[in-house]
């Protein structure tokens, strides 16, 4: 019986001073660097497939990724004999390293989408506030006036709150910091 009891001790000892476990979550989001014809509800994307044409767009390097003489290159121009035009074109959202080396796969699964270019929405025609940190959005400059503002990325932080007009439940509102 005392051994039972020592036993039982040691792996509560044991249990209580084992350090505390910890989860690191790891969360990327890559909307500013995607480009204004990408489609919009990825807030991160790695490459995009565009099975129309069987080539990829590497967005962290912003250059293309194409077949040449049985050799994955990147450029940053498609060839003219192409017609490409990214507004018109499907995109597959890929989050992967060198997807180009499981391109059979990718005509597999993605062929059913030839031919469906114009079916997305893209970032650029998007309304979401998320989307304006794209350069190429038509509201980006306003964006950056907004939460830059010249005074570093900070700043909102600090005055957040401030200049904003609330609605008290009476029908009297008060400016500044709500009460």
């Amino acid at each position: 019986m005392k051994k039972l009891i020592a036993i039982a001790a040691m792996v509560f000892m044991g249990v209580a001073i084992a350090p505390k476990a910890e989860a690191k979550i790891n969360i990327q989001i890559n909307i500013g660097s995607q480009p204004a014809w990408g489609p919009t509800g990825y807030d991160y994307a790695q490459f995009y497939y565009f099975p129309d044409y069987n080539f990829y767009y590497d967005i962290s390097r912003g250059q293309y990724v194409i077949l040449n003489h049985n050799t994955w290159v990147y450029t940053r121009t498609i060839p003219t004999a192409y017609r490409f035009n990214p507004y018109n074109a499907y995109k597959v959202v890929l989050n992967q390293n060198a997807p180009y080396r499981q391109n059979s796969v990718h005509i597999r699964n993605y062929g059913q989408y030839k031919g469906m270019g114009g079916r997305q929405t893209m970032i650029r025609d998007s309304r979401e506030n998320k989307y304006y940190a794209s350069k190429g959005h038509p509201m980006h400059s306003q964006w950056q006036k907004n939460n830059n503002n010249g005074r570093g990325k900070d700043y909102n932080k600090r005055n957040e709150g401030r200049n904003t007009v609330y609605n008290n439940g009476n029908g009297r509102t008060t400016g500044g910091v709500r009460r």
